[in-house]
């Protein structure tokens, strides 16, 4: 039975659109809470919010981003905690997700490459290339294992630009695999929506201040139906399930992903 996931939501002005992922229904019981956080880039932590992100005892922090999108905007979260670099985009780098800065401070550039309806194209294009493009799949095998590792203590984080599509696919390969149900994944994925667009504001209002078709910046600034559905279509493509994906696209063993289950999951 498909239940309403809680409000898991953290809400730190300096880093929108991040939650825990603990609460939401799986196989065997709910995500243990406090243990696995999802968010977007946090490389404008203020004082309060930092004091309320070190409360959390994240200890590690994947950061799904490229080696430009890391340059112009570092994490700022601390010396004590870990960073794991992932590049998921690697292999593409005219993968649109990774491309959202720079599209935002060049007008003419949106218009180009995301005018006349392409975008919803560009995007679902992207959310496919996260779990079949090699760089993907080795960076979404390196967060696995680390996530397992007996000796990583305290919380983690990951996360990516805006929190929404490499890291989307991240949450949603996880809940997949601890066995939550597609409604319940997707609610969590739409959230974003609702989570992103306040801290967003300021900057749509500004390009549009500068006449920017801001019309064009939804589909890029925010989540839809149909690129979950692509990711999901290509998962169920290429790899046939969840399973299949972790085994034959992620190279993980059975004892992996059951050690994943058990750390991530507690009875209700």
């Amino acid at each position: 039975m498909t239940t309403t996931p809680p409000d898991r939501r953290v809400l730190l002005a300096s880093a929108p659109n991040m939650r825990d992922l603990g609460g939401i229904s799986v196989a065997g019981g709910v995500v243990r809470p406090g243990l696995l956080y999802r968010s977007a880039l946090l490389s404008k932590l203020d004082e309060a919010d930092q004091r309320a992100f070190e409360s959390l005892d994240i200890e590690t922090v994947y950061d799904f981003r490229s080696a430009a999108e890391r340059e112009a905007a570092p994490d700022a979260v601390g010396e004590s905690v870990r960073s794991v670099w992932l590049d998921v985009v690697a292999d593409s780098q005219d993968n649109v997700a990774a491309q959202i800065p720079t599209l935002l401070a060049d007008p003419a550039a949106l218009e180009e490459m995301l005018g006349d309806g392409r975008a919803d194209e560009y995007l679902a294009d992207a959310n496919r290339k996260f779990v079949s493009l090699p760089s993907a799949l080795a960076a979404y095998r390196s967060f696995y294992l680390d996530l397992i590792d007996e000796n990583r203590t305290g919380a983690a984080l990951f996360h990516c630009t805006t929190g929404k599509d490499r890291t989307g696919w991240a949450a949603t390969s996880f809940l997949l695999l601890l066995g939550a149900s597609e409604d319940d994944i997707r609610a969590d994925y739409l959230e974003t929506n609702t989570d992103l667009a306040p801290a967003l504001k300021p900057l749509v209002d500004a390009l549009k201040a500068k006449g920017v078709r801001t019309e064009l910046l939804d589909p890029i600034l925010g989540v839809r139906d149909s690129y979950f559905d692509a990711a999901l279509d290509e998962l169920r493509t290429r790899f046939g399930s969840i399973e299949s994906y972790a085994r034959d696209g992620l190279g993980l063993t059975d004892l992996q992903i059951s050690a994943l289950r058990r750390r991530f999951t507690e009875s209700e």
